[in-house]
């Protein structure tokens, strides 16, 4: 007699059933689970190598998953937001309506539990990996624990290919360790605890008519109507259902599944998650931050990785550099060559079974994506989407959607994001024969087209990633080719447009276009060409100073870069230092404060090779009322660097000028953040101690509000102090009687001259209670000169009084 072990099950209503479960029935699910923990704990990757695996939980993370449809607006939101918009979209959705997979199967707010969960997500979404996190957890005892004594888990593209007719036993037994013998068993004790999760019910090949009266555990019939009479209820009515599908297949699934059911839909990852992927994927600080920092600055990849794919696919190409000892920035990822590895991924593992070739596919997709290119539209109607996509539901790269329309339902296509929408538009372009592909390309390439339509903008720059020599390789192992033409017109035009003035809010997208075309001599030849890029008022993004970044190291040396008025950061600022010291001239905004920046700016230029002539000067935004750095001039030569440094207190206080003439060597030598805050402080003791410091000053000017007593003092201790000074200038807004008159009674060093430059007061007005009073009834200017030999003063401006 075998020992008995009793299980309670609480159900929805307030019965309590009590059964039992035999010593054998126990040692047959065990041996299930133990199956499920060896096979399931590992994942075979798209590229692994025969027998290579890596383990689940150093690539599952779980995604978002919400339990509601989103209408119209809300679709259309999350198509076409970008960057970090996009994740701010997604977050919202998280912080609404996402739930964990232990709550899958919990009731509703009316306390009904569902039978059946048809869990919806997009090719590329995580569906079959989320399916095998289920199934570990429970056979580890860490989900459904009590809820479900036997899950099993059918994938349908294996169901298509079991032969002859097989009773529903036969087809589990095909999936896991168990005989059909042992399945019965199991699943006629006790099937309210039953599981079944039917995994891709998308690439299913239905041919089931609704007629069977199929309804028994053993009754044999093809796979398929086997499948579709559990997924009715037919057979084993009590158990339940998990159901994965593309949002392609899940009207028809709906009208097959019983009831009652609960729809929930994989969104891929939040922000949150993507960080959580990369860090599970690399497991080590160091890789992880310089992984997930390059993606997290580039908005079009950033959006992109809330596709689980997308995710590893950047993963893995960022960790073999890593292997080959490079920096993950090395050989920069476009985004056209993410968007190819992605397509190309899905036609190779989720596109079997196609009714037309891959080109006849993107085809179709191209001309799609150009009609809601054209009309500004991001939904398509069925009717729209069927005149020229022979398969819809077939497609891995497009989603249905069923929206309500007063009394009836409509169904809606779109691709995933609009930016696979502009991907597929530019593939279509450059895979068209030579004359159409120019004809349309054409209608694109004109500055006004450009400027007055910038959603073409995205299109223009996948093209030139088109042309990328290892994405046009890729592209050909799929029948897949660009003409050389197409690609001789392309670089034409950007040579051409190049050499003309160009609109400083479209600089941006030809560092872009240069950028996703990733030809270092073309890139090179096309900035020869350029030579002064102009971004004025362009506001900037990170992914922006990524182009600029590669576009700039590409050459030795460019004329000029203006960034002002453009919200750069000063962690862009950081971003771009390798490439600002390859210009002769620099202009820049800044848009926040920050003192190390500044002072890594000027050790940038010490590190960079010695150039005829270099200029920079950055300005800042001042936007508390803290002292901050406002301008920052810097000018370079072979042997001697000037640095001019102005501070303000936001108007509040005047302001402090410094500059310093040294030789080019002694950059590193100067503690800079600490000279910045000196001069916040205006502490003029420690300033001295600073300046002393620099053992090979040749000139320094400052410019004051007023030379007083201390700053007259402080002007002639500094010239004795630093025996390399050869030439002190200081303006002053007033220059106050009591300096004055210490400067008539001084004398400087042999080869040391002294200037001071500013306004002087009649006497009448000589007793102004402040320096602001002062300057403003003081408009006599004055010289004066000291040298070794003494004082002396000359007028430059008389007064307008007497």
């Amino acid at each position: 007699m075998h020992t008995k072990t009793e299980i309670v099950l609480k159900v929805t209503t307030t019965v309590t059933i009590a059964y039992v479960i035999s010593a054998e029935t126990k040692a047959v699910i065990l041996k299930h689970k133990r199956r499920i923990c060896s096979e399931y704990q590992y994942v075979t990757e798209y590229n692994s190598l025969p027998g290579e695996q890596v383990l689940l939980s150093e690539r599952f993370t779980q995604p978002l998953i919400l339990q509601r449809h989103r209408d119209q607006k809300q679709r259309e939101e999350e198509i076409c937001s970008s960057g970090e918009s996009f994740q701010e979209v997604l977050s919202s959705r998280s912080s609404e309506d996402s739930v964990h997979l232990n709550s899958l199967f919990d009731p509703d707010d009316h306390g009904i539990s569902p039978s059946s969960v048809i869990l919806q997500g997009n090719s590329g979404n995580g569906k079959t990996f989320t399916v095998q996190k289920i199934m570990l957890d429970w056979a580890s005892g860490d989900l459904y624990d009590g809820r479900f004594d036997i899950v099993f888990h059918l994938k349908c593209k294996e169901i298509n290919r079991i032969p002859g007719k097989k009773s529903l036993a036969e087809i589990l037994s095909y999936s896991c360790s168990l005989t059909s013998d042992q399945i019965s068993q199991v699943l006629q004790r006790s099937p309210e605890k039953a599981l079944f999760i039917v995994d891709g019910f998308d690439e299913l090949k239905l041919a089931w008519d609704g007629t069977s009266a199929h309804n028994d555990l053993l009754q044999k019939a093809s796979p398929v109507l086997t499948l579709c009479a559990l997924l009715r209820g037919r057979i084993l009515p009590e158990s339940f259902l998990l159901v994965t599908s593309r949002s392609t297949a899940t009207d028809t699934l709906k009208d097959l599944l019983k009831g009652p059911q609960h729809f929930s839909e994989i969104m891929g990852f939040a922000k949150e998650g993507v960080e959580k992927y990369f860090w599970k994927f690399f497991h080590n600080e160091e890789l992880f931050r310089q992984a997930y920092t390059f993606v997290k600055t580039n908005e079009p990849i950033i959006a992109a990785c809330s596709i689980p794919v997308v995710c590893w696919i950047i993963c893995t190409t960022i960790k073999e550099r890593f292997k080959h000892g490079a920096a993950a920035t090395s050989g920069l990822e476009t985004t056209t060559s993410i968007y190819v590895d992605f397509v190309c991924t899905l036609l190779e593992h989720h596109c079997q079974g196609l009714s037309q070739s891959v080109p006849t596919l993107l085809r179709s997709l191209g001309q799609l994506a150009e009609r809601g290119m054209l009309e500004q539209q991001v939904l398509f109607d069925e009717e729209s989407v069927n005149e020229m996509v022979s398969d819809p539901a077939g497609s891995p790269f497009l989603c249905k959607f069923l929206f309500k329309r007063r009394i009836r339902q409509e169904t809606m296509f779109s691709f995933m994001h609009l930016s696979f929408q502009e991907f597929f538009t530019a593939l279509y372009y450059v895979l068209l024969d030579e004359e159409e592909s120019q004809r349309k390309l054409t209608e694109l390439l004109t500055n006004d087209s450009l400027i007055d339509a910038p959603r073409f903008a995205a299109v223009v720059q996948f093209a030139f990633g088109l042309l990328n020599k290892d994405v046009r390789s890729t592209l050909r192992k799929h029948g897949l080719f660009v003409h050389p033409k197409t690609q001789a017109y392309l670089k034409e035009w950007i040579l051409k447009t190049l050499q003309c003035p160009i609109y400083s809010r479209i600089v941006l997208f030809f560092l872009h276009c240069l950028y996703e075309l990733h030809e270092d001599d073309f890139v090179k030849e096309a900035m020869d060409v350029w030579k002064n890029i102009n971004a004025y008022g362009a506001f900037m993004r990170r992914t922006d100073c990524w182009a600029l970044l590669y576009c700039s190291q590409c050459c030795q040396s460019i004329e000029e870069l203006s960034i002002v008025d453009g919200k750069l950061t000063c962690e862009m600022l950081s971003m771009i230092l390798p490439a600002i010291v390859k210009y002769k001239k620099v202009s820049l905004t800044l848009d926040d404060s920050s003192d190390s920046v500044f002072a890594e700016l000027i050790y940038a230029f010490s590190r960079a090779p010695t150039m005829s002539s270099q200029c920079v000067d950055v300005w800042q935004w001042i936007n508390t009322f803290e002292s901050n750095v406002r301008s920052l001039n810097l000018s370079f030569n072979e042997a001697l660097s000037s640095i001019c440094i102005e501070t303000s207190l936001c108007g509040l206080a005047p302001s402090l000028t410094l500059g310093l003439t040294f030789p080019r060597s002694e950059i590193i030598n100067i503690d800079w953040i600490k000279l910045f805050q000196i001069l916040h402080q205006r502490d003029s003791d420690a300033l001295m101690s600073v300046l002393c410091s620099v053992s090979k000053l040749k000139k320094m000017k400052m410019k004051v509000d007023c030379l007083s007593t201390l700053w007259t003092v402080w002007s002639l201790q500094i010239t004795q102090n630093c025996p390399s000074l050869t030439e002190l200038a200081i303006n002053a807004d007033i220059l106050l009687e009591e300096g004055i008159k210490i400067l008539q009674r001084s004398y400087t060093r042999p080869a040391c001259i002294m200037t001071f430059q500013g306004l002087i007061c009649n006497k009448q007005h000589q007793k102004c209670s402040n320096w602001q009073n002062k300057k403003q009834s003081c408009n006599q200017e004055v010289k004066i000169r000291l040298n070794c030999q003494g004082f002396s003063m000359e007028t430059l401006r008389k007064p307008l009084w007497n």
